[in-house]
């Protein structure tokens, strides 16, 4: 009886161990780092919306190891600039793409 259990022990254990390895992204990454990605999209995207010029706008909001890169498109250079602004004023930010397109110059 005390082998059953200790084999039952043993075998968890083992899968504890893989668990834990295994908790990495193809991209080496861990849940930590990938939770926080996300974090900083939704606090992005939070303080777009929280913008009323620009409200309405279809932006994109993408994070990988704090690099944000905003796609879409608005209609003036200010407004592009200010999506910019907005996404660097986030904690956790390390660098913004700002892939925007504009209607007008």
């Amino acid at each position: 009886m005390m082998r059953k259990g200790s084999l039952v022990g043993a075998a968890f254990a083992v899968l504890v161990i893989s668990c834990l390895v295994a908790c990495q992204t193809p991209a080496g990454r861990t849940a930590g780092e990938v939770i926080d990605d996300a974090t900083i999209t939704t606090k992005v995207k939070a303080k777009l919306f929280d913008e009323s010029i620009l409200r309405g706008f279809a932006i994109s909001v993408k994070t990988f190891e704090g690099e944000v890169t905003l796609t879409g498109g608005v209609d003036t250079n200010e407004q592009k600039d200010r999506v910019g602004e907005i996404a660097r004023s986030v904690t956790g930010v390390r660098k913004v793409n700002n892939l925007l397109n504009t209607k007008k110059s």
